[in-house]
């Protein structure tokens, strides 16, 4: 197994890893739409809060030398279901090759955020 970190995203605010990497397999934490810079919630609209959520996760990717494309499963955690429009707007431009993916409302997210999504993807 191998631990993927990158700079480009935020930090893990807790005791886990960006990402491991397990053979052909990159399993990634859920991210949140923190600033890599600041550690400071961005936006607080769902299409502001999902965008830097998918720049977060392409971050990862990268540093995992794989991309959008390679994503397998999606679990993605939204705090009010109401979003769930305008949050599959801004998914769709980036999972454009529609991997498995799970959608559930959930009570609350870290910081209050609306969004989460958590990738499991093919490395190259």
């Amino acid at each position: 197994m191998k631990t993927i970190y990158t700079s480009n995203a935020p930090a893990a605010i807790g005791p886990y890893s960006q990402a491991i990497q397990a053979g052909n397999l990159l399993f990634a934490s859920g991210q949140v739409p923190l600033s890599p810079q600041t550690g400071q919630v961005v936006g607080s609209s769902i299409t502001e809060q999902a965008e830097q959520v998918m720049r977060n996760i392409g971050a990862i990717l990268t540093e995992a030398g794989t991309d959008f494309t390679h994503v397998v499963k999606t679990t993605c955690f939204l705090a009010d279901m109401a979003d769930f429009a305008a949050f599959n707007q801004v998914y769709a431009q980036y999972f454009t090759g529609k991997p498995a993916r799970s959608c559930v409302a959930v009570k609350s997210l870290p910081k209050d955020v609306l969004c989460e999504v958590e990738v499991i993807a093919v490395t190259q």
